[in-house]
């Protein structure tokens, strides 16, 4: 066990992007604990900074409760559709029912430091969010582009942190942290080959719930919603050409090669004490549902190295 306190060392964590496999940074979160390692700082970026807020505001319990009992149904019922406010997704649903659960203090109250990494849209400049209500930071550095609505805050429109800092080290070292333990969500992603998705448009009850992938079950209320034309466009945004990739899955995996190539940039340029790296490439993109497979992956990611942690700490002292 590390014993911190003791030694008044400053541990930083920094919670990287990745969508669902995002479950990780909650099982990494728990196996340092027990550890004895605690990090007195969090940075995030998009699900990092999700789930970074609710360690911070002392709610990382009820999170990983509620994320294992989460269903396609209540996944779905969270997505409040929209083509015309610069994305598919609004948000709002999911974070009106956050604020009811935990409500949303502000970020100077939590019991840690906080900082979430959000990304400039008419500059892309990187933004760090430090101050101000909880959750409106984190809305912010989750906003995947053409996929969940801009952000607007401190009059800038923000998107996804991932674009820019996909691993935010640098901003826990401005925070103050004299160890930055990082947790890459990406690192294994392009050796996974998507899986194409094809869709019955004239008959989308056909296919068994439990067979359904998270694109099959989405355009059925999409498409009810939408009508006529916007059906058109919905089946090609999720693909019903076995020959050809959908949009969601070019946009999506090119934002996958993307933040794995600013990743290596970044930490190369700003090396982190630990890197975490949870194996998670089998795991879809907004696959939500499968939290419990990611929380394990997170323990074992700390285990694999649980030996090179306490090396480290130890020589930091």
């Amino acid at each position: 066990m590390v014993n911190q306190q003791d030694q008044n060392l400053k541990i930083g964590i920094a919670l990287g992007s990745g969508s669902a496999r995002g479950w990780a940074h909650i099982g990494v979160l728990h196996a340092l604990k027990e550890l004895g390692i605690e990090p007195d700082i969090v940075a995030g970026c998009s699900i990092g900074a999700f789930v970074g807020a609710a360690y911070a505001n002392d709610q990382l319990d009820v999170l990983e409760e509620w994320s294992k009992t989460l269903t396609w149904k209540e996944i779905i019922g969270f997505f409040d559709l929209s083509l015309s406010k610069g994305g598919l997704i609004q948000g709002d649903k999911l974070f009106k029912f956050i604020r009811e659960k935990a409500g949303d203090p502000d970020i100077e109250t939590l019991s840690r430091k906080f900082g979430a990494v959000a990304t400039e849209l008419n500059t892309g400049r990187e933004v760090w969010l430090r101050d101000g209500p909880l959750f409106e930071s984190v809305r912010a550095s989750i906003a995947f582009p053409g996929l969940i609505a801009p952000s607007y805050l401190h009059n800038k429109w923000l998107i996804d942190g991932g674009l820019i800092n996909p691993v935010p080290v640098s901003l826990c070292r401005a925070m103050g942290a004299d160890v930055v333990i990082a947790v890459n969500l990406n690192g294994d992603l392009l050796k996974n080959t998507p899986k194409t998705v094809v869709l019955d448009a004239n008959n989308p009850k056909s296919v068994k719930d439990n067979e359904m992938s998270f694109f099959e079950q989405l355009s059925t209320p999409l498409k009810i919603e939408i009508n006529k034309q916007k059906e058109f466009l919905a089946s090609k945004f999720f693909n019903q050409d076995v020959k050809n990739p959908g949009t969601f899955e070019v946009m999506a995996s090119s934002i996958n090669i993307m933040q794995d190539r600013i990743t290596r940039s970044r930490m190369a340029g700003d090396v982190p004490e630990i890197i975490i790296s949870p194996k998670l490439s089998q795991l879809g993109l907004l696959e939500f549902d499968k939290a419990e497979l990611a929380i394990e992956e997170g323990r074992k990611s700390v285990e694999r190295i649980q030996s090179i942690i306490k090396e480290v700490l130890i020589e930091s002292y």
